[in-house]
């Protein structure tokens, strides 16, 4: 059996959220997805946090995203 390594990063999102969503877009999600999705906003956030430390500021913004 495989070892599952520690998450890069903490949970950001609900994934009943993401359930719903798919659902009403007559989907299914599978269960890789949860981590891919994560991981694609952790990116997103790390970005963003550094556009804003590079500008001087503390407070995270809409155009940091």
């Amino acid at each position: 059996m495989a070892k599952k390594t520690a998450a890069k990063y903490p949970t950001f999102f609900v994934k009943s959220a993401v359930k719903d969503f798919a659902k009403r877009n007559n989907m299914m999600v599978g269960s890789d997805a949860y981590e891919a999705i994560n991981n694609s906003i952790g990116e997103m956030l790390t970005a963003a946090a550094k556009r804003c430390k590079d500008n001087k500021r503390k407070t995270l913004k809409a155009y940091d995203l």
